[in-house]
């Protein structure tokens, strides 16, 4: 299997980053394949957004399968890098098309750690797993193998899981208050985690007692798995964080 060949990208981090817009769903997107309407027509908006446990306040998940929950309820992708793909394909894609919530400039989403939590207006928020892209993705820009694109580009953006509830305005600072020690970020995640990763982070969740997102879990499993390493992690830290009275403390 070759490996990805991750997308250079030129950030300035001279200044903190910040939320540079806030976007919420505009119109309902029909994704013929399925039949389902998908929310991934995201715009930006002039006022504050709130984010709430299960997701944004007025926000709309048509395949709640495989999206939304609470490892799901917030989605955060790089200006920067968006506008790299867009460079590299050729493509207007402006704050909101690739269906995140937040738009961050200055701070690479992909180099966030798993169990980062940010401060951002008066929410707090943990990053939690990379997004995969799917066949909505693709039908919404236009392009059948723009998952293959959006995958080899080695880049996924980060989902989140509120802490505290609160509102989040274009403008804001990103306030990181804490970063794990494991350092597996996002971008480790999504572009497949080394044996070392995958025991760094698998480990860290045990001895905090912190839930991990699913597929998190079973991809770090499969890379141990396959180095010839055991691994027993017990399942009440995994979970797909959709539904309600998951026991999860969350």
């Amino acid at each position: 299997m070759t490996a990805p060949t991750t997308l250079s990208v030129d950030i300035d981090r001279t200044a903190p980053g910040c939320i540079a817009a806030v976007c919420t769903v505009a119109q309902l997107f029909p994704v013929e394949a399925s039949g389902l309407m998908s929310g991934i027509d995201k715009r930006p908006v002039d006022q504050p957004i709130r984010l709430l446990t299960h997701g944004v306040l007025g926000d709309v998940q048509g395949d709640r399968e495989h999206h939304g929950g609470l490892f799901k309820a917030v989605y955060a992708f790089s200006r920067e890098v968006r506008e790299a793909h867009a460079a590299a394909r050729e493509l207007d894609l402006p704050d909101g098309s690739f269906g995140e919530n937040l738009v961050t400039l200055g701070h690479d989403t992909d180099e966030t750690v798993i169990g980062e939590r940010w401060r951002i207006g008066s929410a707090q928020i943990e990053a939690t797993t990379p997004r995969n892209p799917c066949g909505t993705f693709a039908a919404w820009i236009g392009d059948r193998r723009w998952g293959r694109h959006f995958t080899a580009a080695g880049r996924a953006g980060a989902y989140f899981r509120i802490v505290d509830e609160g509102e989040v305005s274009a403008g804001d600072e990103i306030e990181v208050l804490h970063r794990p020690e494991h350092g597996v970020s996002i971008g480790d995640a999504f572009r497949g985690l080394t044996a070392e990763q995958a025991h760094a982070l698998l480990d860290w969740a045990q001895e905090t007692e912190t839930v991990l997102y699913d597929s998190l879990v079973a991809s770090a499993r499969t890379v141990l798995s396959r180095a010839g390493e055991q691994n027993d992690f017990p399942e009440r830290l995994a979970s797909t964080g959709r539904g309600l009275g998951l026991g999860m403390g969350l």
